[in-house]
């Protein structure tokens, strides 16, 4: 008893001991990315059930032992432990964890998460993109994504990009349908015949900063709920949105920049010019006495700035996001490009969240002013011994020759040329998502969206003033792009235990009108006015049903019937299914003491289509009626006072039927995929490699008709098949996470091939059309479309060379061996696709600086230097009537007397690594604001073998190509 009642004051005494031992801590949890509070974090004494959440502005206060361990989590972040050791304040840094499986990522018509997906799905988010004064929202993810190349059409204002998935499943090009991939920007999918009339990229329109990731969908099964419109990939745009529960924010971006070009065309010096007065064809009078770099002279630090406000805030049942901005840059060759939108961006949610509304809204005006870059082409042929300017002050010129070279600083002078377009554009999204209150797993999804531009656009270009009595240009435009579209679908989502498996089934309905009306007006000695309107439709109706079996076996089929007026009944109707299957190997019991943290195994099977024809209603029989006195008929004379009045002639309209195929249908590509994902120390280290074969039949081309055959010499309608195969290896690495530095990179390897395999309606194996035009001369083409070759084959002469490694000037190999060299004897030789490309991206951060850097590779691919093969011999320089043009360098080499353009000498190999971005940050948080400085590099070097002006050139041709930039761009952004 004497024990017990010890005991027990023992107690009474501890108890108020503990209680007062016991204190409260108080701190602030806020996101390493951008030191933004963190709302909702929920933050627990481990092992007890006490604990708090932060509130809007990230704080919270919680009662703790001294010694206990308090545990921050928050969904997506990597979890803190923190042991208690009397600290009175308490602020943790969160950062997201690049392990997580269950990361959400789109789909078509839904969503998935990572571990989930059956498909070759893969997300690009904020974080990841490349940095720097980015105008077009493409050069975001360029190196980014496994079988993804992105290639920028050159230097100029506002330029945009080619984006290739896997290579494209069409021919593309003059003679095929494109190879575009469909782009959906907030479940609206944009016209893939470019957005809008008047402007150079079909994503001018989207402020990079506004977009919160790209998702690609790259194989059949994935793509095909896209159906008619999915065969060269899908990549889905979600924009910023805001989030709910979040303080006011406001934010303030500066991106100040510089642009020059990094490689100019490789002509003859004013020097090695008139070392050429040794030939006795050379006309030494022509010289003049300056010393003029033509290149240098058109060309000009170009300057660009950005400016980006967004205020947000999130309360509990609605958020929005605001952002309004403002784009300018110049060009190199002068040119400006600038843009001003606001976009708009507000969540509600309704009824206990069952309901909630999305309404994005993204208004821009945008203004181009368009350098001719004819003087491009001036500059590499204009005489370099001649001055600027005559003792007149006014542009040096050759004497009269319609042949002979601008002064190139002619073309850039406004008062002699000005092109301009403003183009207006509203892309407006509106999308309803309601839960049933008396089934919870159903949901009702409705999607209504319209893409609107206007465009304005002028033309003047004053006469010529290499020809005689020339006659000034001047051409008005305008015209509107309406795309519109209203879908919904049932979504219901259900975990079924009794049979251990979660389904999610997806049913729906879409339809889809673009409309374009142009009106174009041309005052010159050949007169045009005429107006165009454009229309079609797309009805689909389309399902999906997935399956996860034991949270072992995923299996997910899905299916698209698409009506599109652009082909007869017959054939107006097409379906695309697909199917696809996985196996979370690292799920199994016999895996559970496996390194791998994810294993999964997947296949997928999928048909897709195309539609682009070029043409809106190409199974019908057209008539186009004559316009002004163009292919009018001459019926008589008016009579004036009784008379016949020979100066007014009477006119009868004409019409004139166009060719068509009535027969003509979609073009359709089936693909199988196979692919394996893992993941190491728990996915910190966790890649893909995916392996694809694809097929496309019935290719939409543009080809020749028999004489007779049709009403036109070239026709569109489907012939030929394609086949291309390829294999994507990625890997990403959290190499380091410690609180002080952090290090992850990304790698990504393609590899891809593409073959025709069938081209002619009657099966030949000798059919063969040329493409990929030249300069030269009139008509000359230097690519090949064949059966069993690449559709960017070259075709050219095989070029003999002398002993000393020097070619032979018009010695050719003599293939068939009939003693001379004929057409016949021009082969099929490399190909302007690469067979291997990369992306290596390294992001490193410490303590408050960050630096990340993007490289980008090609292998295999060949570019034909058309700039040398027309320009680099010396009858360029002297057989011109009336005047002596610059030669290309090359001309020092070959000493080639005449051109030479088929010889597979100007077949240069172009493979390439290029530093493509590289940016160095460095964050300041103050007490109420944060700032991050950054300055960044782009386009920094590239290593190559290639002797021309750039290896990366998307057609493969280099010729009048306006040379990329290297910019350098300074960064500020203020967070409040």
């Amino acid at each position: 008893m004497k024990t017990f009642l010890n005991a027990l004051l023992f107690c009474l005494i501890m108890v108020p001991a503990t209680l007062l031992a016991q204190t409260t801590v108080s701190g602030t949890v806020t996101d390493k990315a951008d030191a933004m509070p963190l709302p909702g974090v929920n933050i627990i004494v481990k092992g007890t059930s006490r604990g708090t959440a932060t509130d809007f502005d990230g704080k919270f206060s919680l009662e703790v032992n001294q010694g206990e361990t308090i545990v921050v989590s928050y969904l997506g972040y990597t979890s803190q432990e923190i042991v208690y050791n009397g600290q009175s304040t308490l602020d943790v840094v969160l950062q997201e964890d690049a392990a997580q499986l269950d990361e959400v990522v789109l789909i078509g018509y839904g969503s998935t998460t990572k571990q989930d997906a059956t498909g070759a799905v893969e997300k690009v988010g904020d974080e990841e993109f490349n940095r720097g004064a980015i105008v077009a929202p493409q050069q975001l993810i360029a190196g980014k994504a496994a079988g993804v190349r992105v290639t920028t059409g050159g230097g100029a204002a506002g330029e945009g990009g080619e984006i290739r998935i896997r290579g494209g499943a069409s021919l593309g090009g003059d003679f095929g349908g494109t190879n575009d991939p469909l782009i959906v920007v907030d479940g609206l999918p944009i016209d893939q015949r470019g957005g809008a009339q008047g402007i150079t990229n079909a994503l001018n329109a989207v402020n990079p900063a506004d977009i919160e990731d790209f998702v690609v969908l790259k194989d059949a099964s994935a793509t095909a709920i896209y159906g008619s419109r999915a065969s060269n990939g899908v990549i889905l745009i979600t924009t910023k949105k805001g989030r709910a529960n979040s303080p006011f924010k406001v934010e303030y971006g500066l991106q100040a920049s510089v642009r020059n070009v990094a490689n100019t065309v490789d002509v003859l010096s004013a020097s090695q010019y008139r070392a050429l007065a040794s030939d006795p064809r050379f006309d030494t009078s022509s010289l003049g006495n300056a010393s003029t770099d033509w290149q240098d002279e058109i060309y000009s630090t170009g300057v660009g700035m950005i400016h980006n406000i967004t205020v947000s805030k999130g309360y509990e049942n609605f958020n929005f996001r605001v952002n309004l901005n403002h784009s300018s840059q110049e060009g190199p060759l002068d040119g400006l490009f600038e843009r001003s939108g606001i976009n708009m961006a507000f969540v509600h949610r309704f009824l206990d969240n069952d309901l909630k509304l999305t309404l994005t809204s993204n208004l821009t005006s945008s203004e181009s002013d368009f350098a001719n870059d004819g003087a491009i082409g001036s500059a590499v042929r204009f005489d370099p011994t001649l001055p600027v300017f005559d003792e007149n002050g006014d542009y040096t010129q050759y004497p009269l020759n319609p042949n002979a070279p601008i002064n190139p600083l002619w073309f850039l002078d406004p008062a002699n040329d000005n092109d301009r377009q403003t183009v207006k554009r509203a892309i407006t999204n509106f999308n309803v998502d309601y839960r049933f209150w008396f089934l919870k797993d159903l949901r009702f999804n409705l999607n209504a969206g319209i893409d609107y531009a206007e465009n304005d656009g002028h033309r003047f270009e004053a006469a010529r003033p290499n020809i005689a009595n020339g006659v000034p240009l001047s051409e008005v435009s305008s015209g509107l792009n309406r795309n519109t579209l209203l879908d919904f679908y049932l979504n219901y989502k259900t975990d079924i235990e009794s049979i251990n498996t979660n389904i999610d089934i997806t049913a729906g309905h879409s339809f889809q009108e673009f409309y374009i009306e142009g009106f174009f007006d041309r005052t010159s000695n050949a007169s045009i006015s005429q107006t165009d309107i454009n229309r079609n439709a797309l009805e689909s109706y389309f399902a999906r049903a997935s399956f996860d079996i034991a949270d072992k076996y995923l299996i997910s089929a899905s299916y698209r019937r698409d009506g599109s007026s652009r082909f007869n009944e017959n054939n107006r109707w097409g379906n695309f299914p697909g199917v696809s299957v996985g196996w979370k190997i690292s799920n199994e019991a016999f895996m559970e003491d496996s390194f791998f943290s994810n294993l999964k195994l997947r296949a997928g099977w999928g048909v897709t289509g195309q539609q682009e024809i070029g043409e809106n209603y190409g199974f019908l029989g057209i008539y186009t009626p004559s316009r002004n006195d163009a292919a009018n008929i001459q019926f008589g004379y008016q009579l004036s006072n009784g008379q016949i009045d020979l100066s007014q002639p009477i006119f009868l309209q004409t019409l004139r039927p166009e060719g068509f195929d009535e027969n003509i249908k979609w073009e359709e590509t089936d693909q199988y995929n196979v692919a394996l994902d893992f993941g190491f120390f728990n996915n910190r280290l966790n890649g893909t490699i995916d392996a694809y074969y694809r097929e496309t039949k019935d290719l939409l081309s543009r080809i020749p008709t028999a004489a007779g055959s049709n009403l036109e010499d070239l026709l569109i309608t489907n012939v030929g098949e394609v086949t291309s195969r390829g294999l994507e290896l990625s890997l990403n690495g959290v190499i380091f996470q410690k609180e002080d530095f952090g290090w992850d990179a990304n790698v990504n390897v393609s590899f891809q091939e593409q073959e025709i395999t069938s081209l002619s309606l009657n099966n030949d194996p000798n059919y063969f059309v040329l493409t990929g035009g030249i300069s030269g001369g009139v008509g000359n083409n230097i690519q090949i479309l064949r059966e069993g070759f690449d559709p960017t084959t070259f075709f050219v002469f095989r070029q003999v060379y002398d002993d000393n490694g020097n070619p032979i000037e018009g010695s050719y190999v003599d293939v068939n061996g009939d003693n001379q060299i004929t057409e016949a004897d021009r082969q099929p030789y490399k190909k302007a696709t690469p067979d291997a490309f990369i992306g290596f991206t390294n992001n490193f951060r410490y303590k408050s600086f960050d630096l990340n850097f993007t490289f980008r590779g090609s292998f295999g691919n060949y570019v034909y230097n058309n700039s040398a093969s027309a320009n680099g011999n010396i009858t360029a320089v002297v057989n011109q009537a009336g005047y002596q043009a610059n030669a290309h360098s090359s001309f020092l080499d070959t000493g080639f007397q005449n051109q030479n353009l088929f010889s597979d000498y100007y077949i240069e190999r172009a493979d390439f690594v290029r530093l493509d971005n590289i940016s160095l940050g460095y964050t300041l948080p103050f007490e109420k604001m944060t700032l991050r400085a950054s300055l960044t590099a782009t386009n920094v070097f590239v290593i190559t073998e290639y002797d021309g002006l750039d290896p990366e050139i998307g057609n493969g041709i280099e010729n009048n190509f306006y040379p990329r930039t290297r910019d350098i761009v300074l960064g500020l952004n203020f967070t409040f």
